[in-house]
């Protein structure tokens, strides 16, 4: 396929427009969306990313497709943050936001399920640790087929907006 044949290069590209801001690429798409053809780069950094740095690496980025022009048709340029229910992709993703309310589906079942629900505890010798339901459970990371994290809304004491709360 076109999109994957040239992924590799798209990656190096948006890495090198990514460097000078000092932010990570994330992850890169490359695909057909009917007629069109759409790259997205999905930056992202510890401390978060705003508009200015989408602006600085889109910038750049155009720059370089411009020079190296890998591809051979047109297509659509976007640059943007992974948002707040982020996909967790590697062993690093599951890392970094230990703590934080996930999904979790695998590729096959694991104790008779296959979608999971919970915070995320940690990765332990290739397994991640995910609290709910009552227990802990260990997933392997080769099992897992999608990951993604869970929006919470927190009030100004950190409790979860989402539930009700009785008022006196």
């Amino acid at each position: 396929m076109y999109s994957e044949s040239l992924l590799p290069k798209l990656e190096d590209l948006a890495r090198r427009a990514a460097e000078p801001a000092d932010v990570d690429v994330a992850w890169v798409e490359f695909k057909s969306e009917g007629p069109r053809w759409i790259l997205r780069v999905f930056i992202d950094r510890e401390s978060g990313v705003g508009l200015e740095d989408c602006k600085q690496v889109s910038e750049r980025l155009g720059v370089l497709l411009d020079v190296e022009d890998p591809i051979d048709s047109s297509y659509t340029l976007e640059v943007s943050t992974p948002g707040l229910d982020r996909p967790l992709w590697k062993q690093r993703d599951y890392e970094r936001f230990e703590g934080r309310l996930a999904r979790i589906l695998t590729k096959e079942r694991l104790e008779g399920r296959q979608r999971f629900h919970g915070r995320l505890a940690g990765i332990e010798n290739e397994f991640v640790l995910l609290d709910g339901d009552g227990r802990q459970w260990r997933i392997p990371l080769s099992l897992i087929e999608r990951g993604r994290l869970e929006v919470e809304v927190f009030s100004k004491k950190g409790q979860s907006s989402g539930k009700a709360r009785k008022h006196s």
